[in-house]
């Protein structure tokens, strides 16, 4: 913050200048109106001696004249290059008085209106914490200066849990839900803080808030793992192995919890068959979105292209992330040929064709073998991913 008050010191001394300045310059200005009025004087004094050596006879008209011509010649020497006096209305107290009130209202203001907390928190972000108590305290410093942000309330209320504060949490994840509306997410943030803050004890409050959350996102985490944790704790071992289950088909290849929830399905599934049960497996879902498409190539691309080329077809979301949903390899020398595509044939878990309900087709010729770049390419109109009509796709245009 010292910066920042000697830069408005800065400021502060240019505005005054433009207060003071034309101060000092009258003040110059009235020494030299003193100068020129002493000058008058003496010359007047002078002509009046001159006056009284004439009626006493002892200067004639013509030396009375030249007397006096000196007399002004010399008063015009000293007043020459005398600006003369501006008069103001404002007088000298108004800019004095300014000069005072401007820097003291100015910084009243400031105080009042301004934001020198959100400032000082701006320089402490930009700077990485020693520890998670001043993270902490940074956080909670935000909170205070920007009651409404629902941002800082989640940050700090993820770091309340981080630190085995579930009582705090909960309360700032309800003020979170409260400001940002009742998001899937933050209700499963606020559920989970709330059983930990109730000593891992099932409530009918968390169970409100974990249905509400899974009713509007079947898939969100946070309140699978609750109640797989939930589950596993009152000793309903296939509950907690269906929910961790269902956990485990949204999390990515590479997410490292996948191991830790792995070993929780290992865990319950060796209670369960010790308690004399026996593991029910879900049933497999069959695929919910299903696109059938033939594919061939335009007339006139069939001389410029090898049998040997390969050829992607894909779907992808009209509006969703660039990766490919599903897709399926050939060769130019299958063509013309029909595939289908499916929940089945999907890239990765979480990227399935049914959860989009908009996507296009797409068939790409690449002599490199590069899903992602080609020589060739038809595209179709975006289609619903429920559509069961075949559909038809032609490869004809240039792949830029």
């Amino acid at each position: 913050m010292i910066d920042f008050w000697l830069a408005a010191g800065l400021l502060l001394l240019v505005a005054l200048s433009f207060l003071l300045i034309p101060v000092l310059r009258s003040r110059r200005a009235q020494l030299e109106e003193d100068r020129t009025a002493l000058n008058v004087a003496l010359y007047q004094e002078r002509v009046a001696e001159l006056q009284t050596q004439q009626e006493e006879g002892v200067l004639d008209a013509a030396q009375m004249d030249a007397g006096r011509a000196e007399a002004a010649r010399e008063l015009l020497a000293d007043t020459e290059g005398v600006a003369a006096p501006r008069v103001t209305r404002l007088g000298k107290p108004a800019p004095l008085l300014a000069a005072i009130l401007v820097p003291v209202l100015g910084l009243g203001l400031y105080l009042h209106f301004g934001a020198s907390d959100k400032v000082e928190l701006t320089r402490e972000f930009s700077q990485a914490p020693k520890s998670m108590e001043e993270m902490t305290q940074r956080l909670e410093r935000a909170v205070a200066a920007q009651p409404d942000s629902a941002e800082a309330l989640y940050f700090l209320g993820r770091t309340y849990m981080t630190q085995d504060r579930p009582a705090d949490a909960a309360k700032i994840f309800e003020r979170t839900v409260n400001l940002a509306g009742r998001q899937p997410e933050l209700l499963g943030q606020w559920a989970q803080a709330q059983y930990f803050a109730d000593g891992k004890k099932w409530s009918d409050k968390v169970q409100a808030l974990t249905d509400e959350a899974l009713k509007a996102d079947p898939k969100e985490v946070t309140s699978l793992g609750l109640l797989g944790i939930a589950a596993f704790e009152a000793e309903r071992y296939q509950d907690a192995i269906d929910y961790w289950n269902r956990l485990l088909e949204q999390l990515p290849a590479d997410d490292k919890s996948r191991i830790a929830l792995q070993g929780g399905i290992t865990r319950a599934t060796e209670k369960l068959v010790a308690s004399g049960g026996q593991v029910v497996k879900a049933p497999v879902a069959k695929a919910t979105a299903l696109l059938k498409v033939s594919v061939d190539l335009a007339p006139d691309l069939k001389a410029k292209v090898q049998p040997g080329d390969s050829v992607f077809i894909f779907a992808r979301a009209t509006n969703g992330p660039p990766a490919p949903l599903a897709a399926k390899r050939l060769t130019v020398a299958d063509l013309p040929a029909t595939v289908e595509l499916s929940d089945a044939d999907a890239m990765m878990p979480q990227l399935k064709l049914s959860n989009f309900p908009e996507v296009q087709l797409v068939a790409r010729i690449s002599r490199a073998g590069k899903p992602t770049a080609g020589e060739w390419i038809g595209r179709s109109q975006p289609l619903a991913s429920s559509t069961t009509a075949p559909q038809t796709l032609t490869i004809d245009s240039p792949d830029k």
